[in-house]
């Protein structure tokens, strides 16, 4: 006769199965897009904004991974349906916005989610790593505040989590759209939209 298997030993085999999201943590960093080829219309535009956006995540970013904030890449996969992360890094290096991907390459310790839509929790396993992790806040950065980081956060906000959104981590085609997309995020997604200066991590205690 089979062996049958019970409830509790089955809950207790599958959280086995998510060894590679131990970072426990109620912050989590998500860096939106800026894994890109730039290769659009509007590009021109975000092109002056790119060196400050680059510079102030990779300060960010530092000084997340310093107190062990688990660092997430959520970014489209631009249509390119049969690549993985690594293939989508190499194709975008090649192109206008290497500079960005070389002061923004994601490390060994990063996540990284490929989305198919404007939000990263669309269609992606955002959702599902955010719960292992445990996570409760998020800091959104990234490409572009009006488009993908704005659906983005709104997606987290009706799913109940706090918001960060730095103010000079995020960069839309012009000055004016990003400044209407983080107040609205401010006055209707209740975003903290302080400068990335003014975040300041508090390393984690282990149990």
């Amino acid at each position: 006769m089979p062996r049958t298997t019970s409830r509790k030993s089955l809950r207790s085999k599958n959280s086995d199965l998510h060894g590679s999201a131990p970072d426990k943590s109620e912050i989590a960093l998500l860096i939106v897009d800026v894994i890109n080829d730039l290769d659009f219309p509007e590009a021109k535009q975000l092109a002056r904004f790119i060196p400050a956006l680059a510079g102030n995540i990779a300060r960010l970013k530092r000084r997340a991974k310093a107190a062990e904030v688990p660092v997430i890449y959520v970014n489209d996969n631009f249509g390119r349906w049969r690549s993985d992360f690594h293939a989508l890094i190499e194709h975008c290096r090649k192109g206008k916005s290497r500079s960005l991907i070389d002061e923004l390459h994601p490390e060994e310790d990063d996540y990284f989610v490929l989305k198919p839509k404007h939000s990263g929790f669309f269609s992606s396993t955002l959702e599902t790593l955010l719960r292992y992790l445990g996570v409760r806040r998020l800091i959104i950065t990234g490409i572009a505040g009006n488009f993908c980081v704005l659906f983005t956060a709104n997606d987290a906000y009706m799913r109940d989590y706090e918001l960060a959104i730095p103010r000079d981590c995020v960069i839309s085609n012009t000055a004016r759209e990003n400044k209407e997309a983080l107040q609205l995020m401010k006055r209707y997604l209740k975003a903290d939209i302080r400068r990335s200066q003014e975040f300041f991590f508090t390393k984690r205690k282990r149990p």
